[in-house]
Formats: structure tokens, C-alpha cells, sequence
């Protein structure tokens, strides 16, 4: 079995490793542009080691987005801004990828430290889309329910954004379907109540995000990997569950989909959670095994041996990390120590570099 520092190829890209920055919003970006936090942020991930830096849920419209402050990609002004990091990523020896989202009834909120409280169209918000007009939860907008040509017109939103990804410079893009925002919400039987063709039955509901899938298959190029993260799982009773991720997962994979992020939850504050070590594993690992697909791993993973145990023993294809690598931007480079491979460190790093270690060349731009 391969670990957790083997390449992983996917389609016509290879990942130098199987550690993988997962999306983590910043909520950080005036107009939704691309800036020197993001930079930052995410250079120094890719200076760490990460075979896979991606890029936290970007809208592909302004009624997209979580909170006024996300990143976006709705405009070719958007483009240079965020080539400017594909480009660092990579430049360090990573591969650099970007999450796609839409954040449907969850919308035209303030950003966590302030509150994340509803922001009122008075205030600069927005009435959020959704499947039914289902309200979130209190202190959340009370959505519009969206219309057929609506969804035509997300679909083409998600398709214009692959394809400013691509002139961005990115070498792989994921399709944000989790954690109860909209493509999630059609999927899941507590947020969807329609009873057009778009809800109900089971092909009915998840027609949405196959519609984008084949949208962004349109003008994805062929050799470039293209992910879904799903919530396997609503941890709800009438909700969506791991049977039906089971039975997404294949049909993903015949439109094209290279590999499914597995987590899990949002659609509910209510859900009750066994949260833990590699709680949300266990779902990489039975998807991965019966429907035939590739899987990323996702929550609380923490140490390199739990990471490396995920692979060797095929629980998943990827890990990916995100509290930790807040932590610690350099996990990679000390994972590798600790389980005594050798990973390339920078070479302006030399310095503090194990000896044994290869040397990174410097880029210049």
C-alpha cells in the first residue's frame, strides 16, 4: 500500500505527497479579490511541503458568498489577483488547487468574530437562494426558493468560474457540496422540499450538483482533476446518509469526478456529532471501497502516524488538514521527519534543515 508520502497521480497531475491543505474561509477579501493575507497564508502551506494547497470556498457570484468579505472569482478582474498565489504554490513544489462554492441559504452573514449574525439587504446583505424557503436556523435570512432558470443560471456561474480558475493558473478544482450550503441543500431531505425535478426522489435531488459537475466537466480541461466534497452524512434522522453518498460517490465518478472529499454535517445546528480522532474516516473509507472512487479524508487528523495509518491502510487516498495546518504550516516538513522520509526543504531554510534532507531550489520571480 502505498504512504503517506508516495505521489498520487490523478488524471494528467501528480501530487508530490498525500498531505493536502484543505479550504479554510478567511473571510478576508474586500470585493471578494485575492490579497497579501491570502499571500501569505497559503505560500507559507506550500513553503511547508503540502503536496495539495487549496484555495478556501471562493463564490462564483456575489449572492454566493458566505459573508461580504469572501474570496470570489465572478469577474475576470478576479483572475490576476488570485494567479498571483497559484503561481507561489506552485513554485514551491505543490499542486495548487481551488474549492468552488455557492453558500445558498447560509448566505449574506457577518463573519464569525463579529457575530455571523443575518446582515439585512439594507445593510449591504443579500436574499439568499435555496432550494425551499427554509430558513437555516435564527439569526440567518430567510431564503428565496429558487427558480429553474435560477439553477440554469448557477450552473453556468460554477462553469465561468472553472474556467477563470484555469486562466488563474490552477491545476485542479473542487466543487463545494458539504456542510449545508447550496448544492448541499438540494441533496439533503431537510433543506430540499421541492417537488419539481429537482426534489423529492433521490435522482431528483442530487440533479443539481450532477448538472454542475458536467458543467464544469465542459470546460475543465481533460487532464486535470476535478474533486466533490460531500457531507457523507447529516447526522440527522430523515436526512441525507452515507447509502445515498454511497450511490452519489458512482455517479460522480462516471461524469468525470476524480476524487470525493469526504466530511460531513451542516445542514443542522441540531445534528448531534460524535466528533473525535478521524471521526469522519470511516466514510472515505467505505465510499472509497464501494463506489469504486478515490476518496480525501477530513477531521480532526493531527499526527503524522494517524495520517500515514489513513493511507497505508487504505482508508483514503488523501488526507486533508486544516486546524493543524493553522497550527503549524510546517507540518508536512516534520511529519516527513517523523516517519523518516525525505522531504525537500527550502534551501533559504538550510540552516535549520535535518541533513539528510534535500534542498528545495529557490524560484525567483
Amino acid at each position: 500500500m502505498p504512504h503517506l508520502f508516495d505521489q498520487l497521480k490523478l488524471r494528467g497531475v501528480t501530487l508530490p505527497n498525500r498531505i493536502a491543505v484543505s479550504p479554510m474561509c478567511q473571510y478576508s477579501y474586500q470585493g471578494g479579490f485575492s490579497n497579501e493575507w491570502h499571500l501569505v497564508h497559503l505560500g507559507s502551506r506550500a513553503v511547508g511541503g503540502a503536496g495539495l494547497v487549496m484555495v478556501e470556498a471562493t463564490a462564483v457570484s456575489p449572492e454566493a458568498r458566505i459573508t461580504p468579505l469572501d474570496l470570489g472569482i465572478w469577474s475576470e478582474q478576479h483572475i490576476e489577483p488570485l494567479a498571483r498565489v497559484a503561481r507561489f504554490i506552485l513554485s514551491q513544489g505543490s499542486l495548487a488547487g481551488i474549492q468552488l462554492a455557492h453558500a445558498g441559504r447560509k448566505g449574506s452573514v457577518a463573519v464569525p468574530w463579529e457575530g455571523g449574525h443575518e446582515i439585512p439587504e439594507t445593510a449591504g446583505g443579500w436574499r439568499p437562494a435555496a432550494p425551499s424557503p427554509l430558513v437555516f436556523d435564527e439569526g440567518y435570512a430567510d431564503p428565496v426558493a429558487i427558480t429553474e432558470d435560477g439553477i440554469r443560471a448557477v450552473v453556468r456561474d460554477f462553469a465561468e468560474a472553472a474556467r477563470r480558475a484555469l486562466e488563474a493558473g490552477f491545476r485542479l478544482i473542487e466543487l463545494h457540496a458539504a456542510h449545508g450550503y447550496l448544492a448541499h441543500e438540494f441533496l439533503s431531505p431537510l433543506s430540499n422540499r421541492r417537488t419539481d425535478r429537482y426534489g423529492g426522489s433521490f435522482d431528483n435531488r442530487t440533479r443539481f450538483l450532477c448538472e454542475i459537475v458536467c458543467g464544469l466537466r465542459g470546460v475543465w480541461p481533460e487532464a486535470s482533476p476535478l474533486l466533490v466534497r460531500i457531507s457523507a452524512t447529516d447526522w440527522m434522522e430523515g436526512g441525507w446518509s452515507v447509502d445515498e453518498s454511497v450511490e452519489l460517490a458512482r455517479r460522480l465518478r462516471s461524469l468525470g469526478v476524480d476524487l470525493v472529499d469526504c466530511s460531513s454535517g451542516g445542514t443542522s445546528l441540531r445534528a448531534q456529532i460524535p466528533m473525535g480522532p478521524g471521526y469522519q474516516t470511516p466514510f472515505a473509507e467505505r465510499i472509497r471501497r464501494e463506489a469504486g472512487v478515490p476518496t480525501g479524508a477530513v477531521g480532526m487528523i493531527t499526527s503524522p502516524a494517524q495520517a500515514d495509518h489513513i493511507i497505508r491502510s487504505g482508508q483514503a487516498d488523501l488526507v486533508l488538514l486544516a486546524r493543524e495546518m493553522l497550527r503549524d504550516p510546517y507540518w508536512p516538513m516534520h511529519a516527513a521527519r517523523e516517519l523518516g522520509h525525505a522531504l525537500p526543504w527550502p534551501v533559504q531554510y538550510s540552516r535549520i534543515a535535518p541533513k539528510d534532507s534535500p534542498m528545495r531550489s529557490p524560484v525567483y520571480e
